[in-house]
């Protein structure tokens, strides 16, 4: 007896209640299942070219800290081994980098993260809060150099409008802003959160959006006041987004020298030379490449690292909230 073909699943169905033979139906796809490296075909170009311009400088910085650079035509380098880093453990200006740039860094941390999740909370469910942003933002889209060359005009003893207002209202007494050992690190510091403190605010503002409403509800029933509320619900509910905010910033501060090479070259006596600058200096103006790049590759490998303690400190709060254990 001939078998009954089914077409539909449906049918199929129905002839399987009479008792009818039937082979299965599979609707045809329109979307066939890609080939098993079909994507990795498709960011192959992508990948070729974030590798040439990432991995080829960096096997070159490697290569150039182990040799002594010879920059006159038609001489090689000298091999000189790790004796560029050696000289660094005796080089007073190498360390003295290290601090005013932990310094640097810190200060414009702790200062752009509280200002910039008190924005966020200020800003957030506001009437006025895609207007209120949008003015937030412009400081964080001008340029370093830009930003270096205003605030250095701002500060200028002889015209600046902070210098006057400063010495107005007795706080300055003598001298300039960027001439003064103690004024001058807090000066860039300024420019810094001035300029990148929108973008912490802004981060932190699309944290706060996912809070979860039931969590700050049920809170709210228990007795929780705002400050409470803020504390433990909403706080370890933006971590991540706290991380990616800091990491950029903590990245930025140890790679940017632009404000700091305009509004005071890494003076007063040395005051705001933080490590980039004198890896400016030895590498641009002393043209010793070989001692920039040891000093360069020391510090991408510290900046990697803080990395990974700044991911690790926040991670585990994030983690512990996910699993319940947060409280």
């Amino acid at each position: 007896m001939a078998a009954d073909i089914a077409h539909t699943p449906d049918e199929a169905r129905r002839d399987i209640a009479r008792g009818a033979r039937t082979i299965d139906y599979t609707p045809n796809a329109f979307n066939h299942q890609p080939a098993r490296y079909y994507l990795l075909w498709l960011m192959l170009p992508a990948i070729i070219v974030l590798a040439g311009i990432s991995l080829y400088p960096f096997f070159w910085l490697i290569y150039m800290s182990l040799h002594e650079v010879q920059l006159a035509p038609g001489k090689s380098d000298i091999w000189v081994g790790v004796d560029n880093f050696l000289r660094l453990f005796s080089d007073k200006k190498f360390a003295s980098g290290w601090l005013t740039l932990f310094k640097y860094s810190a200060l414009c941390l702790s200062i752009e993260v509280g200002l910039g999740v008190l924005v966020a909370v200020i800003l957030n469910n506001s009437r006025l809060e895609k207007v209120l942003v949008t003015i937030f933002l412009m400081p964080m889209m001008m340029a370093p150099m830009v930003a270096g060359f205003l605030y250095m005009f701002l500060y200028n003893g002889t015209f600046g409008w902070y210098f006057w207002l400063l010495r107005s209202v007795g706080v300055l007494e003598g001298g300039t802003i960027l001439g003064d050992r103690g004024w001058a690190m807090f000066a860039v510091v300024a420019t810094d959160v001035w300029q990148w403190t929108p973008l912490i605010a802004l981060i932190t503002l699309a944290g706060l959006k996912r809070v979860p409403q039931d969590q700050l509800e049920a809170h709210m029933v228990d007795g929780a006041g705002e400050i409470r509320n803020f504390i433990s619900v909403t706080l370890p509910n933006l971590y991540p987004f706290l991380l990616i905010a800091i990491l950029l910033r903590f990245m930025d501060n140890f790679r940017f020298i632009d404000t700091i090479l305009i509004m005071t070259g890494g003076g007063p006596a040395n005051a705001t030379k933080i490590l980039p600058t004198y890896l400016f200096d030895v590498s641009f103006k002393f043209f010793e490449l070989g001692r920039g790049a040891a000093i360069a590759f020391t510090l991408l490998l510290l900046t990697i690292l803080l990395g990974l303690v700044l991911t690790k400190v926040f991670e585990d709060p994030a983690r512990k909230l996910k699993t319940g254990g947060g409280g």
